[in-house]
C-alpha cells in the first residue's frame, strides 16, 4: 500500500516524453526531440581532466556532507565575483543537482498547507514538491503580455498570512524569461515587512542573452535575508549527467537543517563530481561557456524566425535558457493533444504547455544543432497546415 503523499506525486512530463522519444528513436523511427532540457555539447575539457585527476588523486572515498572545503571556496568565490554576495562556507551545501536542493529546502521549510507562491509557466519539478511537503501551490499566471513575469500587483494579491515562500526562476524554464533589477526591486518591495522566503533558480544564470542577470539575493539587504540561492553546473557547462547543485543561504539554521536531512538520505555527493565541479566555477571553462552562448544565441535566432513564420504560431524571443514557449492559442488550447499528434505523425517531440500549468503552448528546446533545429520546425510546419 502506497501513502497518499507518493500517489499524490505525478511523474516528470518532460522526463516521460524525453524517454519516450528515446525508446521510439531505438526502435529505428526518425525521432527529433526537442523536450530534454540538456545541452548538446559535451562537459568541458578542463572539467573532465579535473575528474581525471580527481580518480588519480584518490578522492573517492566519503566527503563532508555538506561539500569538500575546497568546493565551497569555489562556490563562494564564484558568488562573490558573478553576483557581489558573500556568504561563509555555513552558509553553502551542495546537492545532487537543483532537483535535490529544492527537496531538501522544501522538506526544511513546508507542511500543513503552507502556500508557496508560483509563476506559471513554471518548471514541472516546483508544484510537486510543494505538495509532497505538504503545501498548498498558489499559481500566479502569466503570459505573452507581460513576458511571462509577475507583476508586483498579482505579487501582492497572491500573498495571504498562509504565504511561506516565493518561487522564482531566472531565466526561466520554459519561457526564458530575465527580471531586470528594476522588475526585481519592485518584487522585492511587496515583500518587504514579510516573512516570506523566495527560492530564487538561478540555474541558467550563465545562459543570459538580452539584458543583465541579476541575482535576486543581491537586490538588498532584506532581500540577501530572505532569498535561498539555487544554482548549478549541468546547463552552464553541460554537467547534467554528474548531478551538481548548490543551496547558498544567509540563514545558517536553514543550511544546518537541510545538512541534517541530506546527512539521512544521500549524504556527500559524489566526490570526483564535487572536485571537477570546481573548475566549472572558477572561471577554467568561461571559454567553453561562451562558445555554447553564442551557439545557442544563432540557434535561438534561426528557431524563432521559422516558428514565426508558421501561420497560427508564435513566439517571444526568450531573454535567456535554451527554449521557446510557443504560442498555438490561434489553433487550439489543447496542446497536450497536439503534442501526441505531432509525435505520432510528425515524429517530432516537444514538451506541451499542460506540463508548465499553461495549456496554449507548448515548450521546444533549441539545445541542439541547426539542421535539427530546421528540419524539426519544418515537420511542426506541415504538422500546422495538415491538421489546423
Amino acid at each position: 500500500m502506497m501513502t497518499n503523499r507518493i500517489n499524490s506525486l505525478s511523474e516528470s512530463i518532460t522526463i516521460a516524453i524525453t524517454t519516450l522519444s528515446q525508446e521510439l528513436k531505438a526502435e529505428g523511427k526518425d525521432i527529433l526531440s526537442f523536450s530534454a532540457g540538456e545541452p548538446d555539447f559535451g562537459t568541458p575539457q578542463v572539467i573532465k581532466d579535473a575528474a581525471i585527476k580527481a580518480i588519480n588523486d584518490e578522492h573517492t572515498k566519503y566527503t563532508a556532507v555538506d561539500g569538500v572545503p575546497a568546493l565551497k571556496k569555489a562556490i563562494a568565490g564564484k558568488l562573490k565575483r558573478d553576483n557581489g554576495l558573500t556568504y561563509e562556507p555555513n552558509q553553502i551545501i551542495t546537492n545532487n543537482g537543483a532537483k535535490h536542493t529544492l527537496f531538501n529546502l522544501f522538506s526544511a521549510t513546508i507542511e500543513n498547507g503552507a502556500e508557496v507562491i508560483i509563476p506559471a509557466p513554471y518548471w514541472v519539478t516546483y508544484p510537486e514538491l510543494v505538495k509532497y511537503c505538504g503545501g498548498k501551490v498558489v499559481e500566479i499566471q502569466t503570459d505573452d503580455t507581460t513576458g511571462f513575469k509577475i507583476t508586483p500587483e498579482q505579487l501582492k494579491a497572491a500573498i495571504t498570512p498562509k504565504t511561506k515562500m516565493l518561487i522564482l526562476t531566472i531565466p526561466s524554464n520554459p519561457t526564458g524569461a530575465v527580471y531586470s533589477k528594476d522588475e526585481l526591486t519592485a518584487i522585492a518591495k511587496v515583500l518587504e515587512g514579510t516573512d516570506i522566503m523566495v527560492a530564487s533558480d538561478e540555474m541558467y544564470e550563465k545562459l543570459t542573452y538580452d539584458g543583465e542577470f541579476v541575482s535576486c539575493a543581491s537586490i538588498s539587504d532584506d532581500m540577501y535575508k530572505r532569498t535561498v540561492t539555487i544554482n548549478g553546473l549541468s546547463k552552464s557547462v553541460a554537467m547534467t549527467g554528474w548531478r551538481f547543485g548548490y543551496m547558498a543561504a544567509a540563514d545558517t539554521e536553514l543550511v544546518k537543517a537541510t545538512k541534517k536531512l541530506q546527512s539521512q538520505s544521500t549524504s556527500n555527493i559524489n566526490s570526483i563530481t564535487q572536485y571537477a565541479a570546481i573548475a566549472g566555477l572558477d572561471g577554467s571553462a568561461d571559454a567553453d561557456i561562451a562558445m555554447m552562448k553564442k551557439a545557442f544565441v544563432q540557434r535561438r535566432d534561426e528557431a524563432v524566425k521559422l516558428i514565426n513564420e508558421i501561420e497560427g504560431l508564435s513566439v517571444l524571443k526568450p531573454d535567456g535558457a535554451f527554449y521557446l514557449f510557443v504560442n498555438t492559442k490561434e489553433i487550439t488550447q489543447d496542446t497536450l493533444t497536439f503534442a501526441k499528434e505531432l509525435l505520432d505523425k510528425k515524429l517530432v517531440a516537444v514538451v506541451p504547455g499542460e506540463a508548465f500549468g499553461t495549456p496554449g503552448y507548448f515548450r521546444l528546446s533549441f539545445a541542439t544543432d541547426l539542421d535539427t533545429i530546421r528540419e524539426g520546425i519544418k515537420r511542426i510546419e506541415e504538422f500546422v497546415k495538415e491538421n489546423y
